[in-house]
């Protein structure tokens, strides 16, 4: 899996666990998604820029 899918993934599992401690009420599950959803931004930034250098367009 390349960097841009790894980090699209991640911000949507980090999604998912901000939005199960918001209904649970869990703050400690609310920061581990904010931390995923941050992690999973820088990740696919990272790709983009590895495409970039490759030529690639991400289309």
């Amino acid at each position: 899996m390349n960097d841009r899918t790894e980090g699209s993934l991640k911000q949507a599992k980090g999604e998912l666990k901000t939005a199960a401690g918001k209904l649970t009420g869990d703050e400690k599950l609310k920061a581990e998604g904010r931390i995923d959803k941050a992690t999973g931004k820088i990740q696919n930034a990272i790709g983009g820029v590895k495409d970039a250098i490759k030529g690639k367009t991400g289309r």
